[in-house]
């Protein structure tokens, strides 16, 4: 394993000066946004797909910086009801993928996507429960009639580009937990499975161990991302929670540095299982701490993940 980190929180900074710091900090591997909720910040794909000079210099940045370019993501929303919100999505996903292919890149991160409720919707609708009978046929429409069709052909153009597609299981989108993860890989195959993120699991309840050993195989990418759960504002309200993020003191739960939701024991299982899942790839840190400084959320981050790594599988041990 790695210690890896996303550009994003780094948007303000030139890609050249971004990968300085976090090679600086620590940070062997990068995880870069190329459309989508990440933006197009160090990335533009289909401005580097039509000037093969600018994709070469783009390609030597990482050499130069001496640090591995892991992964493309372009989060966006492919089956939203808008349709040119789906479109762009679409394109963004596309470009991203063929960019993926010119740079040795095997590894897409994006989100699965959430429909409407039916083809006059305006907006997503995630549902998340099964009464009344109304919902039910919502999640039906959603999976059958958008999000397998759209993804079977979108599979088969991550297939051409030679990428593996890891979705992030997030709530708002159809594939948000292990479950439907397994349900949609069992439908499609395994050109698609999980960036695992743990910070949305957290708050949802699962034991995250326990996820990990269920998606054994299946965990195509690793966002390191912690929670804390407000356990008083849980306790009286649950964990279904739309109060703004800014206003953490009022939150069921908040994004948090990785350490600061779960301490050092949490995160020394969460590597030790992926070690046994047979995940081997980066650990990409993912700042969305309101708390602390992008600046300190990051070396934060990457001093626990150092800690806790588990970078080289161990040899034959005697009694094997």
């Amino acid at each position: 394993m790695k210690v890896g980190s996303m550009t994003v929180p780094l948007q303000g900074m030139p890609l050249r000066d971004a990968l300085a710091y976090l090679k600086n900090i620590g940070v062997e591997a990068v995880e870069v946004g190329a459309g989508g909720f990440p933006g197009k910040h160090h990335c533009d794909p289909k401005e580097l797909l039509k000037d093969k000079s600018r994709l070469r210099e783009f390609s030597r940045t990482f050499e130069e910086a001496g640090i591995e370019l892991n992964t493309l993501s372009c989060h966006g929303n492919p089956i939203h009801p808008n349709k040119e919100v789906a479109a762009r999505a679409h394109e963004e996903f596309t470009d991203t993928c063929r960019l993926a292919c010119e740079l040795g890149v095997k590894k897409v991160v994006t989100f699965s996507g959430c429909a409407g409720d039916s083809p006059a919707s305006q907006y997503p609708n995630w549902v998340t429960c099964p009464w009344p009978d109304d919902f039910l046929k919502v999640l039906d429409y959603q999976w059958n009639d958008c999000l397998l069709p759209y993804w079977e052909k979108a599979g088969a153009l991550a297939r051409e580009n030679g990428v593996k597609v890891a979705f992030e299981m997030h709530p708002g989108f159809q594939v948000y937990n292990t479950a439907s993860m397994l349900r949609f890989r069992e439908a499609l195959g395994d050109t698609f499975g999980a960036n695992f993120d743990p910070s949305h699991l957290i708050w949802q309840g699962n034991d995250i161990v326990a996820s990990i050993r269920e998606l054994k195989g299946a965990i195509y990418h690793f966002h390191a991302k912690d929670t804390k759960i407000d356990a008083i504002n849980t306790a009286q309200k649950g964990v279904l929670d739309t109060v703004p993020y800014g206003e953490e003191s009022n939150r069921s739960w908040i994004f948090r540095t990785v350490g600061y939701g779960n301490g050092q024991d949490f995160w020394k299982d969460v590597i030790s299982e992926l070690r046994m899942a047979g995940y081997d790839d980066i650990i990409s840190i993912e700042h969305e701490d309101s708390l602390m400084s992008v600046e300190e959320g990051l070396k934060k981050a990457v001093a626990m993940i150092r800690e806790v790594i588990i970078s080289e599988k161990p040899a034959d041990m005697w009694w094997a």
